[in-house]
C-alpha cells in the first residue's frame, strides 16, 4: 500500500488523505486545513458530511 501511495502522491505515509478524488495531504495538512477553516466546508460540498452536522462540527 505504501509503494502505491509513493507511486501516485509523492507520499507513502499514512494517512493520505483524498476528498473527491483531490490530494488533501497527511495529518499535518488536513488538520491545517481543519484549523484554517476549510476542512469543514470542503467535506460539506463533497456530500460527506450533513449541513446541520457541518454547524454541529464548526460550534465544538
Amino acid at each position: 500500500l505504501q509503494s502505491a501511495l509513493a507511486e501516485w502522491t509523492g507520499q507513502k505515509t499514512v494517512p493520505n488523505i483524498f476528498i473527491k478524488g483531490e490530494r488533501i495531504g497527511g495529518c499535518d495538512a488536513t488538520m491545517a486545513m481543519h484549523n484554517g477553516g476549510k476542512l469543514v466546508p470542503l467535506l460539506t460540498e463533497a456530500g460527506a458530511i450533513a449541513t446541520a452536522a457541518a454547524t454541529a462540527t464548526l460550534s465544538l
